[in-house]
């Protein structure tokens, strides 16, 4: 069995025991341990990789910031630069940090950028609060250090050896059976979970359907498996996080939103699914300026505010300028009898005003090609006659 390559990270100016200590257990497990400093400081042993190479990754601003004397700035340079370091390396099998609030920074920064996946695991002072600023939408494992890493002592040998473990068998495990299916990506609410549903029964013979959840977190996770090159095409029904990035909901997946389809041109068929909504919590949290608003109560804690025909243009230009940036093959479908199962006749967020102002802003903003398409169908998103037009449109150009 080939040994696979594992990165050791830590800031060796602080952790050089524990830094050693985890590649020799790395090595123990049957890993080929690489030790990388990325602390801010001369090391206190020796490493494989240098303070110095990876802080070259980041350009003077790092060398500036690394002279300066001043932690705070020297802590987020490294962390620019270790990611930009650790993107420019093809033999990565693995990567296990250790740190403390600084630390952790820096090696959770690098690992965020790698595909998922790849086996990540990050022993830390902080995994046992709240840890999504360093995890984010990544597959990181955060593994809590029980005593602080100030010298080697009978629990943190425990915890060091584990996480060397654990890494190097994630690193050596086989491949997953089933994995001959190509996968595709699809964004649901629950307002358009028929539509969804429907498409993912059509297509599972055919492809790995993996369906998001389309509250910001959602739809951020998608583009990163569209941009770790996981995903061979999307079928994006459900793209209400723009709604909540442009009027101040709690459920953004931010500017990114759709750039992940213009970096590798994969095969997308969008939707205007949950259009008609803006997400907040309970309604006590509602901005002042919405309280007149039309609301719906989703659940004790998630109300509802359906979108204006103001905001429907904004949203649906946004969207058709995000579509120009997109060279792959694109087919955006319109459904014109409603955009969720709020969005119908009789229901609480029915406005054809407000849907019209959207699909002709959707419509206006988009320069069509023979790749790039925007398609109106006379339906409901969730008729089964709109997923069958999905499912036809993403056969056609996937």
């Amino acid at each position: 069995m080939n040994r696979s390559r594992i990165y050791v990270v830590g800031t060796a100016d602080t952790k050089g025991d524990e830094l050693n200590y985890l590649a020799a257990e790395v090595a123990a497990a049957g890993g080929d341990p690489v030790r990388v400093d990325v602390g801010t400081s001369a090391p206190l042993g020796p490493v494989e990789i240098g303070r110095g190479e990876v802080a070259s990754h980041g350009g003077a601003a790092a060398a500036q910031a690394l002279a300066s004397g001043d932690r705070g700035r020297a802590v987020a340079a490294m962390a620019d630069a270790f990611a930009a370091f650790i993107r420019s390396r093809g033999d990565v099998s693995g990567v296990v940090g250790i740190g403390g609030g600084g630390g952790t920074s820096i090696v959770t920064a690098g690992m965020r950028e790698l595909p998922l996946g790849l086996p990540k695991v990050m022993v830390s002072t902080l995994a046992s609060g709240n840890v999504a600023p360093y995890v984010d939408v990544s597959d990181i494992m955060m593994m809590p250090a029980i005593t602080d890493m100030a010298g080697l002592n009978r629990i943190s040998r425990t915890v060091l050896r584990n996480a060397a473990r654990a890494v190097v068998s994630m690193a050596q495990a086989p491949s997953l059976p089933g994995g001959d299916l190509p996968a595709i990506g699809l964004t649901m609410f629950g307002v358009t979970t028929p539509c969804v549903t429907a498409i993912a029964a059509q297509l599972r013979h055919d492809y790995d359907c993996l369906v998001f959840h389309a509250t910001g977190t959602g739809g951020r996770t998608m583009e990163k498996l569209v941009d770790s090159r996981l995903l061979s095409g999307v079928i994006d029904i459900t793209t209400t996080e723009v709604c909540d990035l442009l009027c101040g909901g709690v459920l953004s997946a931010g500017e990114g939103r759709l750039d992940a389809i213009a970096r590798t041109n994969v095969p997308y068929v969008g939707s205007a699914g949950a259009l008609d909504m803006v997400n907040f919590w309970a309604p006590d949290t509602l901005p002042e300026r919405y309280r007149s608003r039309t609301l719906y109560r989703h659940n004790p804690n998630v109300t509802l505010m359906r979108t204006s025909p103001e905001e429907c243009s904004r949203i649906g230009r946004w969207i058709g300028e995000k579509l120009n940036a997109c060279e792959g093959p694109v087919i955006f479908l319109i459904p014109e009898k409603g955009v969720s199962a709020l969005d119908i006749e009789g229901g609480a967020f029915f406005d054809p005003e407000a849907d019209r102002a959207l699909f002709s802003a959707i419509e206006s903003a988009v320069r069509p090609t023979g790749a790039r398409q925007v398609r109106r169908l006379p339906l409901h998103i969730n008729d089964p006659l709109f997923a069958e037009a999905a499912v036809a449109a993403f056969r056609e150009i996937a």
